[in-house]
């Protein structure tokens, strides 16, 4: 059987917008349940040999971001999850800025590139986090970096003639987001110098200089925290101050990249998948999150912890033995919730499936 999780690896790697639609059906008959799974990215959705249903569905969670379970007749349910790669953050010089700037980014779950033009920075033993360390000019680095509008680049070069020469480059490419160290004047100094040169003021003002949030951040630690305060912010909820206002939290689907990678390499070994399909209310993780449950009690990934968590681990192995999935509902609203120290007060529902089925 195709591991449908190995390709969706493969692809969210190439930096593709996925969906994975798993059919669920239970013959009327015999009681046993069958699981279905496919990958569609999206340019494959635009093919008028797609469903019209199944396309819809496909990109209205492409859309929200969020995976749906839809009942499409009586004992058969659909989940369209949405995937998106796990983000590109690359760090344009490796000074003292970029060194924890890195090791954050990859801890909150970035693809880190770093480029420097000087062996002695550019390097992965410098950079252990990073994916990918590219010695090699600012002028012609961005040949191999390939940067495109899902990126995240950060401007932190040792000078100011090498953050114009970046910035040149970078504005043509427009990525998601685009930031640029430097104090106010040197900024300012910067932007009158590149509408001089013809570039669209519009565009100048999309850059997010200086960089990071105001969070009165000194140290490169601190200076480090506040601009992957502001890249979270941007993602999240497509802002990039501290300004408040009405906005709703950006939707994206809660999964964890390492709980992907190891069902990409498990083909054999029987396991079973929980996953958050919905929320009410607020709970520990939201739609999307996964963790694998092992026959033998060893879990990976987690939708929240807790005595809830520990309930479906314990439907999800009785599970791994029958065979099939199953709907269940995490309630922490009830009384039993607050006397087990539950704080969130939210409603999860979570398909539980055998994998490989």
């Amino acid at each position: 059987m195709e591991n449908s999780y190995l390709k969706l690896v493969q692809d969210m790697k190439s930096r593709n917008q996925l969906v994975m639609i798993t059919e669920l059906k239970t013959n009327d008959r015999s009681g046993t349940a069958s699981i279905e799974k496919s990958l569609l990215n999206k340019d494959q959705l635009e093919l008028d040999s797609i469903n019209e249903e199944i396309k819809k569905n496909a990109l209205n969670v492409l859309k929200t971001g969020l995976p749906e379970l839809i009942k499409s007749q009586e004992n058969e349910m659909v989940l369209y999850e949405p995937f998106y790669s796990e983000g590109r953050l690359i760090i344009l010089g490796g000074g003292h800025i970029a060194k924890p700037l890195a090791k954050y980014g990859a801890e909150i779950g970035f693809e880190v590139t770093v480029v420097d033009d000087r062996p002695s920075f550019a390097n992965p033993g410098r950079f252990p986090e990073a994916s990918v360390v590219l010695c090699e000019s600012f002028e012609q680095c961005f040949k191999k970096l390939e940067v495109n509008s899902s990126d995240y680049v950060v401007i932190v070069t040792r000078g100011h003639r090498h953050d114009a020469v970046c910035l040149r480059q970078v504005l043509e490419l427009s990525p998601e987001y685009l930031g640029m160290i430097g104090s106010k004047r040197r900024v300012k100094s910067l932007m009158e110098q590149l509408i001089e040169e013809g570039f669209d003021k519009e565009q100048l003002n999309e850059v997010i200089a200086p960089i990071g949030l105001p969070i009165g951040a000194i140290t490169p630690e601190e200076i480090a925290i506040s601009i992957i305060a502001q890249i979270i912010s941007k993602k999240r909820l497509n802002r990039t101050s501290l300004e408040v206002n009405k906005k709703k939290q950006q939707s994206q689907s809660d999964f964890d990249f390492e709980v992907l990678e190891n069902l990409a390499n498990n083909n054999e070994e029987k396991c079973a998948i929980i996953t958050v399909v919905s929320k009410k209310g607020s709970v520990p993780r939201g739609p999307g999150a996964k963790m694998i449950v092992w026959p033998d009690g060893r879990i990976l990934g987690s939708i929240g912890g807790g005595c809830s968590e520990a309930e479906v681990i314990i439907v999800a192995r009785d599970l791994i033995h029958s065979g099939g999935y199953a709907i269940q509902k995490i309630d922490m609203t009830g009384s039993v919730a607050e006397d087990e120290g539950m704080v969130c007060g939210g409603i999860m529902e979570v398909l539980i499936e055998v994998y490989p089925s």
